[in-house]
């Protein structure tokens, strides 16, 4: 028990300010890499090699595995070779960003505010033009597995793209568009109906999708039906109908000032209840 007191008290003896910079810059790197790989494969990619170095570790000391421990000793150099050629793509979308929009941009500024700007003004020509869309808003939860089913786009929001996608000869306008951030990272995109049996049989499938792909994630989806150029937001598996551009602004801007975290367990029983329509 000395022993490691001692070598407790010589490690935070020497603890100073320069040691405090290391340890925030270390972190900072770890988190910036965090935001950047959030909702994309790669995610999944960093998670397993993660899994695999920790077992490595726990079993490389249990055991006093000789071998395991100098692999794992010698190989720190080669991860960090390769972290940059594995996460070239989200790398790279990041630094352009950040050079297109400097580190205000980059961690979030206005570009929010932006984004539900172009939909709102999108969506309100469309509706006037009875031109059907489904846009989804991506919050928490990662959409790439979705993303990867479309048309991958990679582009700034703006609300004449977004009225271009959905023109109705357009390659596109069929399935949704998925905005991430202050980007159009795919269209065309075919999203998971409710199975909830409670859906309004008058609804059609840009409903259903919108409200489906609600339940499952905490994402937020804008419909706009040919039929009738009814605004609606779906959210939680609910539908706020009937909106106007102005109302719809001041919908989206309340939801993404009032994201709370779900369990799965709450998911899944908002799944069961009937979609509520709110007017």
């Amino acid at each position: 028990m000395s022993g490691f007191t001692q070598a407790i008290n010589t490690t935070f003896g020497r603890f100073d300010l320069r040691s405090l910079l290391d340890v925030l810059i270390i972190a900072l790197i770890f988190y910036w890499l965090l935001v950047v790989l959030r909702g994309t494969t790669a995610m999944a990619l960093l998670r397993g090699i993660v899994i695999i170095f920790l077992l490595a570790f726990l079993l490389s000391n249990l055991f006093e595995l000789t071998m395991v421990s100098w692999i794992l000793r010698n190989s720190f150099p080669a991860i960090l070779v390769a972290i940059p050629i594995l996460f070239q793509p989200e790398l790279r979308r990041t630094l352009e960003r950040i050079g297109r929009t400097g580190i205000r941009g980059w961690l979030g500024g206005s570009a929010m505010d932006n984004t539900i700007n172009m939909a709102a003004r999108a969506c309100a020509n469309l509706a006037e033009r009875r031109h059907g869309a489904l846009i989804v808003l991506q919050r928490g939860t990662g959409l790439q597995d979705y993303v990867e089913a479309g048309v991958q786009i990679d582009a700034v929001v703006s609300s004449q793209l977004l009225e271009s996608i959905f023109y109705p000869n357009s390659a596109l306008h069929d399935g949704a568009v998925i905005i991430r951030g202050d980007r159009i990272i795919a269209a065309s995109c075919f999203l998971p109906l409710s199975e909830n049996p409670s859906v309004d049989y008058r609804w059609g499938t840009r409903h259903r999708a919108a409200i489906g792909i609600t339940e499952l994630t905490d994402a937020i989806a804008i419909v706009v039906s040919e039929e009738t150029g009814n605004i609606s937001v779906a959210h939680n598996g609910r539908v706020i109908s009937r909106l106007d551009e102005t109302r719809l602004r001041h919908v989206l801007t309340n939801l993404y000032g009032a994201q709370e975290p779900e369990t799965p367990g709450q998911r899944h029983d908002r799944h069961r209840e009937t979609p509520r329509v709110e007017r």
